[in-house]
């Protein structure tokens, strides 16, 4: 899935946040964004996700050329929009396993899945991911480790088969065993079908998702884009290195 940001301009609650982003990311292809606090990455992840609270006051979001701009966040879903969140939310009472099928039958309204079904079709997936069946019985997130909500929600990337993934600071917070774990998972996930956009403040989660571009977002906008050796330049001179260029 080819995704296209031409123009972006987005506020919030009246205050311009966006001013004036694009950016092209090509089907198979991995991108990574990264800028200080307050410059607008997780903006402009809300606002591709469709989030109500993320205003499009000027230019377009498109999706092998179809603009998405009015659609709502389950209609994006359906096309193959996954934002994967940087607080992943717990609930008590309602089982990993559960949650995946109520989101696969969502997404996929025309082959909605039985139980039976369903279930079967889970277990290849964790399979396929390393992933003890025992994994899906537990409550979503409900007192889950860094390490395994991040596996919960490769597990339901993986369920779901979106098209464009966006991972938005999914790095926070996390030990090294812990982005081993979303590194391999997002490994095997990666096809030539699908694209990623990896929003991060720092190097070492890109030592184990490496991406194709680099691109360094400032005050609303990109304003550097290059290749893996960009995110090292930041990583050892920090982002002032950008400011004097």
């Amino acid at each position: 899935m080819k995704l296209e940001i031409k123009n972006l301009h987005v506020s919030v609650d009246d205050k311009e946040i966006i001013k004036g982003l694009n950016l092209e990311i090509e089907s198979g292809t991995t991108h990574a964004l990264m800028g200080r606090n307050g410059s607008g990455k997780s903006t402009l992840a809300n606002t591709i996700a469709g989030h109500p609270k993320y205003i499009i006051t000027e230019g377009d979001i498109l999706l092998d050329g179809v603009s998405i701009r009015e659609l709502s966040p389950d209609k994006r879903a359906k096309l193959g929009v996954f934002l994967s969140f940087q607080y992943p939310v717990e609930i008590e009472g309602l089982t990993l396993a559960n949650f995946l099928r109520s989101a696969y039958n969502s997404v996929y309204p025309d082959n909605k899945k039985s139980l039976i079904e369903f279930h079967r079709y889970l277990k290849e997936k964790m399979l396929e991911l390393d992933i003890d069946s025992k994994f899906s019985r537990r409550y979503l997130n409900k007192g889950f480790s860094g390490g395994e909500k991040k596996r919960a929600e490769i597990l339901q990337m993986n369920v779901l088969q979106p098209k464009m993934i966006i991972l938005d600071e999914t790095d926070s917070g996390l030990d090294v065993d812990a982005l081993k774990i979303v590194g391999e998972g997002l490994t095997r996930l990666r096809n030539e079908k699908k694209s990623f956009l990896v929003i991060t403040h720092y190097e070492r989660i890109l030592k184990y998702v490496k991406p194709d571009f680099v691109h360094i977002m400032k005050d609303g906008k990109i304003i550097k884009s290059g290749g893996p050796e960009l995110a090292k330049l930041i990583e050892d001179n920090g982002f002032e290195i950008i400011d004097k260029k």
